[in-house]
């Protein structure tokens, strides 16, 4: 009998006795109560919890209509999955890691919500205003679980889902936490730094593209991959349609992403939800025009790439700057990433779906703009700090990120190998993996 299969039962049985024996919710932190909810400000960050959950599936129909047609399943449960396993974890101990009493401003304290202990109905004001903590939380774990999601486009088509399911484990608790910890909570090192980032650009597109990166490194190339380089075969996107309704997903809950970031109903929202829109939307239009510049045909394929990479740049600057300003930012990043994709597809690193060039150099071009652009503080202000901190920040998250995510991926692949054999890549993940198939067959 293999004992191997009944692990991840065990864990989650483990999971359910720990819940069990937690005690009753603390009672209401004295002087809380001197921090009133706000109706309106609830109301909307519900919504925009909501939208940010969407972006999830988005994600498994974008990536899943562009691998092969034997792996749309996998890939899209890979995506679909991060649900179930970050939820957990948030509730487990990663919201306190990243949002606890803060260690040193690296990490926070495990103790601090434990099991969701001391996660209440009240306003904590050092994390939000005017909403429960509990809503912040539930909130914040909407971004957890897309992070990794993002990184399964690099290694689609060619991975273990049950080795994904530990390096999932591993990334979310040691990369996406600290990072959380360190940007977004009010004693976290970058943060203390003067480094600005509205909704996620360094601590989920940029975290994401570059442990994508090192995955693409450590796994290596799938078969088909040097197949394409050796012009033996050519690799066809499996639902070109799938990719649209995915792209409206997104773009639809980014809006709850960049929005709701702003924690209330206010101005800043607005703002968000402006600059989001017409950066996705320049963006759009720079990627097809540049192919067509470039002797290519205007594509289905690359508007939808082109909108998420103006989505993924304004991220971090989304409340910052002007409308004006995101038009540019989009259009400039969306280049920037398209130039990558070209690069990229010349050499050995097989980045399945181009996670690194799109969501890695978008975010990076996102951030550095922050410091640019960011009103009262950026470098066009005369403010030279905030720009210095983000370029400090960037070489602090890019080493810590790359290095890391290498080394968790060489871990996993120890305890459990992370690729398929020729054979299972020749089947497809969709069979080998689910014993399960997107392709119709004739009765």
């Amino acid at each position: 009998m293999n004992m191997g299969r009944f692990v991840p039962l065990a864990i989650l049985l483990a999971f359910v006795i720990l819940a069990i024996a937690q005690p009753m919710a603390a009672p209401m932190p004295t002087g809380a109560e001197t921090s009133p909810l706000n109706g309106a400000d609830m109301a909307w960050m519900l919504t925009a919890s909501g939208l940010v959950l969407i972006m999830t599936p988005g994600l498994a129909f974008f990536y899943g209509g562009m691998v092969g047609r034997k792996n749309i399943i996998s890939t899209m449960l890979q995506s679909f999955v991060c649900l179930g396993v970050v939820s957990l974890l948030w509730v487990f101990v990663g919201f306190s890691l990243a949002f606890g009493d803060s260690i040193a401003g690296v990490i926070g304290d495990p103790r601090t919500y434990f099991m969701f202990n001391n996660v209440g109905t009240w306003v904590e004001p050092s994390l939000a205003t005017g909403i429960p903590l509990l809503l912040f939380a539930m909130f914040q774990l909407k971004f957890a679980v897309i992070t990794p999601a993002l990184i399964t486009g690099s290694f689609a088509e060619r991975v273990r889902f049950s080795s994904y399911l530990v390096f999932l484990c591993f990334f979310t608790l040691l990369v996406y936490c600290p990072l959380a910890h360190w940007t977004w909570h009010p004693n976290g090192f970058l943060r203390q730094m003067g480094v600005l980032d509205f909704a996620g650009g360094t601590v989920v597109h940029i975290s994401a593209g570059l442990a994508a990166l090192a995955g693409a490194v450590f796994l290596g190339p799938r078969i088909i991959h040097a197949e394409i380089k050796n012009q033996t075969k050519e690799h066809t996107p499996a639902n070109i349609p799938y990719v649209v309704l995915g792209t409206g997903m997104l773009w639809f809950g980014w809006f709850g992403f960049n929005a709701g970031s702003a924690f209330g109903a206010n101005i800043s929202a607005v703002t968000a939800f402006a600059t989001t829109n017409t950066a996705s939307a320049a963006a759009m239009l720079a990627w097809i025009f540049l192919d067509r510049a470039r002797g290519k045909k205007i594509s289905t394929l690359g508007a939808c790439i082109g909108s998420v990479v103006g989505l993924v740049a304004v991220t971090p600057a989304a409340g910052f700057i002007t409308i004006a300003q995101s038009a540019a930012l989009g259009a400039i990043a969306s280049m920037v990433s398209n130039l990558a994709v070209h690069w990229k597809s010349k050499s050995l690193i097989d980045d399945t779906l181009d996670v690194f060039p799109c969501h890695g150099l978008g975010g990076i071009v996102g951030m550095l703009a922050t410091g640019i652009l960011a009103k009262d503080v950026g470098l066009i202000f005369g403010k030279t700090e905030t720009f210095l901190s983000h370029l400090a920040a960037l070489g602090i998250v890019g080493t810590y990120v790359f290095a890391l995510s290498l080394a968790l991926f060489w871990i996993t692949n120890k305890l459990l190998p992370m690729r398929v054999n020729r054979e299972q890549e020749e089947i497809g993940l969709d069979l080998d993996q689910h014993d399960e198939s997107a392709i119709l067959h004739a009765a």
